[in-house]
């Protein structure tokens, strides 16, 4: 059971853990797509190299490389803001919020 503004509500012990859990959890599968996809751009990477290919060619795939992992980081942070440090549970306020989406704002841009 979980009281709430408006009373006692009835919730199964699944749905609580579902609520209690991390967003890295709920997102295992779309994640370790990504964390595939991005080894295979360094496994390109090593071919690259060892093939002595032109140095354009390592540049390009060094640079898709970090765009994936900092892609990856930017989704990574915005959720352990926005899930751990608000605490969606605690209902934020709008200056909170807006505080939450300033450094949000700020990490996509640096992580670009």
């Amino acid at each position: 059971m979980i009281h709430t503004p408006i009373g006692i509500v009835q919730v199964s012990r699944h749905d609580i853990m579902r609520l209690r859990m991390s967003h890295t959890i709920k997102n295992k599968q779309k994640l370790i797509l990504r964390s595939k996809r991005i080894r295979g751009q360094f496994e390109a990477l090593e071919r690259v190299l060892d093939e002595e290919r032109d140095c354009s060619e390592v540049l390009q795939i060094i640079s898709a490389a970090r765009g994936a992992v900092n892609s990856l980081m930017t989704e990574l942070l915005e959720g352990h803001i926005r899930h751990h440090v608000l605490d969606p549970r605690r209902k934020p306020n709008s200056e909170q919020t807006n505080a939450a989406d300033e450094v949000i704002d700020m990490v996509k841009t640096y992580l670009r």
